[in-house]
């Protein structure tokens, strides 16, 4: 049986999704509380592994359950998959910071990761105009200069479409860096902070972060709009563009396609996948 999972977390005090040895991260957490309930091991596959201190509002993850995990599922207080949920949560303690939205059967051929067409992060930044606010520290960049919305959002939108975005990406052997950037833009909320909304096909490690600090540096008029395009092309990185903190990204929302797609978008993606590890 294979579960869907709906899940929200504070990455402050984690180090990123992905367990490590005896480092606190959301999937070790996450996968100890499963064991606790239902036995055996867990092992969790995600949308998209975050990295130290990103947040997700709207993250997703499937489980597989054993023959054994099943049955101790239907005789415990939970009872069915849809009330497993629950269950973690109380498990996680009050005022966790993770929280489980949604526990249920998968569709047939359904893969968190690879079923995956899209994910969505929102990048937040209080500059001058919106000033600091502590009650925002864990979810906010600070920048201590008045920004340019306009600009940025100029730049932001010059870079969609698929492109070659290595110049944005932290390198990694035999990983392409090539994406479909969907939609980039930026705008401000009632109290004046800058809010980008960041949608792409898939990211690499460090993208959105690089994107959003090329956009900080064209606000404070330290490049110009066309210059964000410019460095995307000629693909190699710079010390002009700063890769900005983990505290202001969200991970908000992950598409999928109609549910009679999500296996042949899987055998897709993983296709592509073994192609960028040749």
């Amino acid at each position: 049986m294979r579960l869907r999972l709906d899940l929200a977390y504070d990455g402050t005090g984690f180090r990123g999704w992905a367990r490590q040895p005896e480092l606190r991260t959301v999937q070790g957490t996450l996968e100890a509380a499963i064991s606790r309930i239902l036995g055996g091991e867990a092992q969790l596959v995600v949308a998209g592994r975050t990295d130290a201190g990103v947040h997700a509002s709207g993250q997703v993850a499937h489980l597989d359950l054993t023959e054994a995990q099943q049955r101790r599922l239907a005789a415990s207080r939970a009872g069915t998959p849809e009330a497993l949920a629950a269950r973690l949560n109380g498990v996680l303690g009050q005022y966790p910071d993770i929280a489980v939205h949604r526990t249920a059967v998968a569709a047939p051929g359904f893969d968190a990761r690879f079923s995956a067409v899209w994910r969505r992060y929102e990048y937040r930044i209080a500059d001058r105009v919106a000033g600091y606010d502590p009650l925002e520290r864990h979810r906010t960049t600070t920048v201590n200069a008045r920004l340019d919305e306009q600009a940025m959002d100029a730049a932001a939108r010059s870079l969609i479409g698929l492109h070659d975005f290595a110049a944005y990406c932290k390198w990694r052997e035999g990983a392409t860096t090539i994406r479909t950037l969907l939609d980039f833009g930026w705008r401000r909320d009632d109290r004046g902070i800058l809010i980008a909304q960041v949608k792409a096909d898939a990211f690499c490690h460090s993208m959105v972060r690089a994107l959003v600090g090329a956009c900080a540096a064209v606000g404070e008029g330290k490049l110009d709009v066309e210059d964000v395009a410019d460095i995307r092309d000629e693909g190699v990185r710079t010390p002009d563009v700063k890769v900005l903190a983990a505290r202001g990204l969200t991970l908000t929302e992950v598409g999928y396609p109609a549910d009679e797609l999500l296996e042949s978008r899987a055998e897709q993606t993983r296709a592509v996948r073994r192609l960028d590890e040749d």
